[in-house]
């Protein structure tokens, strides 16, 4: 960004240019130099920065006194800002109610200010608003201990250094640290992020993971600052000031600051899914019940339900015994799904019926194939338990090949896929273990059991 960006061309100029002080208002970004004498060699070495590549907008240089540099965002610089800044926001937004489960949510932007989220079958609105409204903007910064806490109760700083409170519900709710401005770590370079539990309190932490350089950063921050305090620092409150004891070289730390296991581990979905470059508000909330849809589905649920009964009419008329065995095996592939579905919590919507429909056809492929291959094979001479027997091991190859290719295909779905796509995924991938279980396993226990008991001299398939 442009704080990093002009900080860093004034640090490494020769001579250097000392900063005093930097800070923002209103989107403007004020450097205050120690040296007046400096004031336009650093306009000169920023002037080059101003409509630099890597940066959110544009920007307008002017000098206010003789000691303090301001750039300003131009308008251009300000709506392209904004734009970038609702693209990510929609992009973390999409991340972080993919963390919740396979909701088929509907996310999109409307206007220039604006996102609309749409979450079928959502139990819990209050969980959903506070992962939203969490910025999850998480920094490490050393503690100035040259601070005074007279001071620090009247908001003044040490120079280079800044407050933040302590975070409500945590013992020390309130009360104001100083940290320094720079040398810290920003939370953008995280890979992973876990809830997990603390060794020695059992208390609810989050384990979190840095990249290779964000992991280097922290290894040479952890060996220059052994025994001092650091803040660990989440949406501009104060969680815990921890010392580091030893280096820290495995690129991994935790975070603790009395949490429950429900908002650790929303803290840990909203690390992962990346900080909100924005602060989003809830400006609407409607909660839409299931008639507005309820037309919709009812056709769907009509037409799979007239599909299945000519399917299963068919499937006797052909293979008569073995077909009522499929007929068996499919309502209780029906009811696996179902099943399944529930425990997952998975919410079963339109796209979701195509893919429950698209599996009892799949189902039924199966149960064609062995009855065609044992009808085969009786055809060439065998004996009705040799005939079966073949006919479910040749059938079966066949079978379990289809059936991973259409689970690559199912993964691949709810992996790149999003909303809808991801509910048509999972329904498709329940449904294809559940088919192969029911057609080629219980299916032949019952044939099984029915040829040991009857044992028949001819069959009609």
């Amino acid at each position: 960004n442009m704080e990093e960006a002009g900080r860093n061309t004034m640090r490494n100029a020769s001579p250097a240019i000392r900063i005093g002080d930097v800070s923002t208002a209103n989107g403007r970004l004020s450097f205050l130099l120690d040296d007046p004498g400096q004031v336009d060699r650093a306009r000169e070495l920023l002037t080059p920065l101003l409509n630099g590549e890597g940066l959110t907008r544009e920007w307008e240089l002017s000098l206010i006194d003789t000691s303090r540099v301001v750039l300003t965002p131009t308008q251009a610089g300000l709506e392209q800002a904004v734009a970038d800044a609702m693209d990510s926001a929609t992009e973390v937004v999409r991340k972080r109610i993919d963390e919740l489960g396979t909701r088929e949510p509907t996310i999109i932007r409307q206007g220039d200010a604006r996102i609309v989220v749409q979450v079928p079958g959502l139990q819990d609105p209050d969980q959903l608003k506070d992962l939203l409204g969490q910025t999850a903007k998480l920094e490490f910064k050393m503690v100035d201990e040259t601070a005074l806490p007279a001071d620090l109760q009247q908001g003044i700083a040490p120079p280079g250094s800044q407050i933040f409170p302590y975070a409500a519900g945590s013992d020390f709710a309130g009360t104001p640290v100083a940290v320094r401005r720079l040398g810290g770590i920003k939370g953008d370079t995280l890979i992973g992020a876990q809830q997990s539990f603390d060794p020695q309190t059992n208390e609810p932490v989050v384990n979190i993971q840095f990249d290779q350089q964000g992991g280097q950063r922290f290894a040479q921050l952890s060996t220059q600052n052994v025994g001092k305090a650091f803040a660990i620092i989440l949406d501009d409150e104060v969680l815990s000031t921890p010392s580091f004891r030893e280096p820290i070289l495995g690129g991994s730390a935790q975070i603790s600051g009395s949490f429950t296991v429900d908002s650790a581990n929303a803290l840990a979905i909203s690390l992962r899914s990346g900080a909100l470059p924005v602060d989003l508000a809830i400006v609407e909330e409607r909660t839409v019940g299931p008639d507005l849809g309820a037309d919709s589905i009812r056709k769907g649920l009509i037409a799979m339900g007239v599909g299945s009964l000519l399917v299963v009419a068919l499937m006797v008329f052909t293979y008569g015994r073995f077909g009522v065995y499929a007929t068996i095996a499919l309502i209780i592939n029906v009811l696996m799904i179902l099943g399944i579905m529930a425990v997952m919590n998975t919410t079963l919507t339109l796209p979701g019926i195509a893919g429950f429909v698209l599996t009892i056809g799949a189902a039924v492929d199966a149960n064609v194939l062995i009855n065609e291959r044992i009808r085969e094979e009786r055809k060439r001479g065998r004996r009705v338990i040799a005939a079966v027997e073949t006919g479910y091991q040749e059938a079966s190859r066949a079978i379990y090949d289809a059936n991973v290719t259409n689970f690559i295909a199912g993964v691949l779905l709810f992996l790149f896929g999003s909303g809808p796509i991801r509910g048509f995924a999972v329904v498709l991938i329940i449904g294809l273990f559940t088919s192969v279980f029911t057609a080629v396993t219980l299916n032949r226990m019952w044939v099984a059991g029915w040829l040991r008991k009857a044992r028949p001299s001819e069959l009609f398939v």
